[in-house]
């Protein structure tokens, strides 16, 4: 059957508010059962540790089609509400989704069984059962580009860069639509080693042909800025949603900062959030008790919970943000660590 562009495009993903229902006494529940349910809970009680901990730095880490799919007001709500102090995300997320809902733009309802010709004539994009205006994501690379052209040419992480994302949002953009913008306003550093794997890289080539003079994103400044961050973190914890390179990126700090010869110990707590299988051995299914074999993550409060991100991600932040533990943390502003 051929749809129109307007008949696809037509109702929007709504994005999930965990202030809106609580799921305290379902995880209390899920500790008295078995198999991911009760995984699920001990990685609550991990979570509500990190955040009852004073000296703890939490790091979020985010792969996967995260806010297409309606998750971006958890991960405004985690910033919101001091339950994360850094965040390290794949680049899609950050551009493709976050940035771009924050410009204004939708992602929409779509079905998997979709005419993907028909869809790719129509210019629609398809994200699994998401669909996306493929004009309206050009639009989106070349908002990058105009960003990267207001820059004195050089080389900057792709936090400096993200941070002149947020800086655009609030002058031009829909502030309340964009946890690039929340972690601008609340100084959390957002890094995204892989940042051209993204929208980003479309605008970024663009301004490069362009220039001859030009802005560089230099992912080894991330890793050094991360290690930077874990040197000066007394005792760090991990929520990875996904896996992929933000988990592997993170993990590193530790191992880099021995190399440097600096005092950095193990991650103290991490849970991950993933349907990767560890039997392949991919690093988005390796283990977080692998990661102990290389010094990365410490054993003991960690956890694995192998479920899909739309239903465990909605239910960890309820519980933490129920809980309310979060009420006595301040907002660290780790991105004043470095200089503007």
């Amino acid at each position: 059957m051929k749809y129109g562009k307007k008949e696809l495009l037509k109702q929007k993903i709504k994005h999930l508010d965990i202030k809106k229902f609580n799921s305290v006494p379902l995880i209390e529940s899920f500790n008295d059962m078995a198999f991911q349910s009760r995984n699920l809970a001990k990685a609550c009680r991990i979570y509500e540790d990190m955040l009852r901990d004073k000296d703890c730095t939490i790091i979020l880490c985010l792969a996967g089609s995260l806010v297409s799919a309606g998750l971006k007001k958890i991960i405004i709500d985690l910033i919101e509400h001091n339950m994360v102090d850094v965040v390290v995300s794949s680049g899609a997320i950050i551009v493709d989704q976050d940035f771009f809902e924050g410009l204004g733009f939708h992602h929409y309802h779509g079905f998997i069984n979709a005419d993907d010709d028909q869809l790719r004539e129509l210019k629609i994009d398809r994200i699994y059962d998401t669909f996306i205006d493929e004009k309206d994501l050009r639009i989106c690379d070349m908002t990058v580009k105009k960003i990267a052209d207001s820059m004195k040419p050089g080389a900057y992480s792709s936090r400096e860069f993200i941070y002149e994302m947020g800086k655009y949002l609030d002058k031009n953009g829909r502030k309340s639509d964009s946890f690039v913008f929340t972690a601008y306003k609340k100084e959390v550093p957002i890094f995204c080693p892989a940042f051209p794997d993204s929208s980003a890289g479309f605008g970024l080539v663009v301004h490069q042909t362009e220039r001859k003079e030009h802005v560089l994103i230099d992912s080894v400044k991330d890793f050094k800025e991360l290690t930077e961050l874990k040197v000066k973190s007394k005792e760090t914890g991990l929520v990875v949603i996904g896996g992929g390179v933000p988990k592997n990126f993170v993990q590193d700090t530790v191992v880099a900062a021995d190399i440097l010869g600096k005092n950095a110990p193990m991650h103290k707590y991490a849970v991950q959030l993933t349907v990767a299988d560890e039997r392949d051995g991919a690093l988005s299914g390796s283990t977080l008790k692998e990661a102990s074999s290389w010094g990365k993550v410490n054993q003991g409060l960690e956890q694995m919970v192998f479920g899909e991100a739309t239903i465990t991600f909605p239910l960890l932040a309820s519980y933490e943000y129920h809980m309310g533990v979060w009420k006595h943390r301040k907002t660290k502003k780790l991105n004043q660590l470095f200089p503007k």
